[in-house]
């Protein structure tokens, strides 16, 4: 089956958004910026990592479908977001991403939704204790479906299929590797209710720091490194119980909830175009002191005509989307898309990113220098990036950007390497250096880390040696249940969460 180009004639635009366009003006600076933006604009540009269809009717049946569907997210909570990551930008705050490599539609149950929040926010409190700052919690997660690859097909048992594109293209199963439309609705369904379970989660107490929370550490083998965590486990669990005791954690909601955020990679557009919706902005409603009247409220751009100020265009199915590694082109249909929507966005920046280009990427992107709008997600591999990170921070610090954006370590996607028998996996002492040089580069070079982004579950997977648990090639097989690429569990995660902290703290 053929991966092919869906450019303006093969996606019908969609006439109420095009007519909707933002205007933007030329930038002196980059030629690359066209004059007018629309969710549908980016159909008149070259795509990567596109899916064909083979019966478009059904492809615009589950889109007008998609249209209509209330969205996952809210403006209100976007711009939350914006805010707190306007924080880590300023080094106010730290970010911590994580979640599946690819979701599965069965990971769309209580059990598995709840190891992922309880992990995060461990490993959020560690690295609280260890940053003594306030951290920005993302979850890959209600969305993380799609997944770019290498190769659009594969070879199975002697005859080539496509590829595994993730739940929301195709299946698993040799027998559904035709990208089937209706798992676009699916996609949606298995989205909010995983977003509606989070939020019925929070405020039923699942992040009140008042229960006990599972510090079990006898993984760990070594006997010296045991007794640091357990020093600093007793030190977070000491002041929580001062807080606790003289009522300090009762205002404002106190310690019985947290904010948590979900993100994935915005790699199929036809999908999140169907979600982007032209919405009245948080901060004007305050003005109104009111909620949206109806006739305000512009879900597809059906009702507008030309830009407003006062609202803006939003993409509902998460709060942070990211640009992967492969679908960064300048003049991309990724890049078109993302640079009109008002959600904070994340772009992956690997070994092929020339410094130039990266700063281009950035004009447009954020020509405004938006403080916070833009994370760049570093993954180079722990034996390249030494030689790489310096680069692109001081082409972006030569540059109006040096202080808007975030700089995040994903130490995951570079060192990801097959054993003799040929299965995926990541070595922990890999990721353990690749973030360790992250910190100090940047701190060499004048600049900070304001997060990592890690693949994780909340699960006792076998899917990446090394650790204190001390897992072996050998001990893979055990648990290995990932169907893309290989996770942290829950211990390797916790302590990678420990060992940053302690970076932190000694500095």
């Amino acid at each position: 089956m053929a991966f092919e180009s869906l450019g303006s004639d093969s996606v019908p635009s969609k006439g109420g958004q095009a007519a909707a366009a933002l205007k933007v003006a030329h930038s002196p600076r980059n030629n690359l910026i066209s004059e007018a933006w629309s969710p549908s604009s980016w159909t008149s540009k070259p795509i990567k990592q596109d899916v064909t269809y083979e019966n478009r009717d059904a492809v615009q049946k589950a889109l007008a479908k998609l249209e209509r569907l209330p969205p996952i997210v809210t403006p209100t909570e976007i711009c939350k977001l914006k805010k707190s990551l306007r924080d880590v930008a300023l080094g106010k705050a730290f970010l911590l991403q994580g979640g599946d490599c690819a979701e599965l539609f069965d990971y769309c149950e209580p059990n598995a939704i709840e190891s992922k929040i309880k992990l995060l926010l461990q490993m959020s409190l560690v690295l609280i204790y260890g940053a003594n700052r306030p951290v920005v919690r993302i979850a890959r997660i209600a969305g993380q479906f799609a997944k770019p690859r290498s190769s659009p097909t594969e070879v199975y048992q002697g005859r080539e299929i496509p590829s595994f594109r993730g739940d929301n293209i195709n299946g698993y199963d040799p027998e559904e590797r035709n990208p089937d439309p209706e798992r676009l609705v699916y996609a949606y369904f298995h989205s909010a209710a995983t977003m509606n379970y989070i939020r019925a989660e929070l405020s039923s107490g699942i992040a009140d720091l008042h229960s006990p929370l599972d510090w079990e550490l006898g993984h760990v083998r070594d006997e010296r490194i045991k007794a640091k965590y357990e020093r600093i486990v007793g030190s977070i669990t000491d002041s929580l119980r001062f807080m606790r005791t003289v009522g300090a954690d009762s205002a404002a909601g106190g310690l019985e909830t947290v904010d948590l955020y979900t993100s994935h990679e915005g790699l199929l557009l036809e999908y999140e175009q169907s979600l982007t919706r032209q919405l009245e902005k948080p901060e004007t409603a305050r003005r109104r002191k009111s909620l949206f009247p109806p006739s305000q409220v512009l879900t597809n751009g059906h009702e507008a005509s030309e830009a407003d100020p006062n609202t803006g265009w939003y993409n509902t199915s998460a709060h942070f989307l990211w640009i992967g590694d492969r679908t960064r082109q300048l003049d991309g249909a990724h890049v078109e898309y993302f640079r009109g929507l008002e959600n904070p966005i994340g772009i992956k920046v690997g070994p092929s990113m020339d410094p130039g280009e990266l700063v281009r990427l950035l004009d447009i992107v954020n020509p405004n220098y938006e403080i916070g709008k833009v994370t760049l997600i570093t993954r180079y591999g722990s034996s390249k990036i030494s030689g790489l990170l310096a680069g692109h921070i001081q082409a972006v610090q030569k540059s109006p950007h040096k202080d808007s954006v975030i700089w995040q370590c994903d130490p995951m996607h570079g060192n990801t390497r097959s054993t003799p028998s040929g299965i995926k996996t990541r070595h922990f002492q890999d990721i353990l250096s690749e973030v360790s040089d992250a910190l100090l580069i940047h701190r060499e070079q004048g600049s900070f880390l304001g997060g990592v982004h890690l693949e994780l579950t909340g699960e006792a997977v076998t899917e990446c040696v090394g650790g204190s648990e001390g897992l072996e090639e050998s001990d893979l097989e055990k648990r290995y249940t990932t169907f893309c690429d290989p996770r942290l569990n829950e211990k390797q995660a916790l302590e990678l969460a420990f060992l940053v902290a302690e970076h932190y703290k000694n500095q």
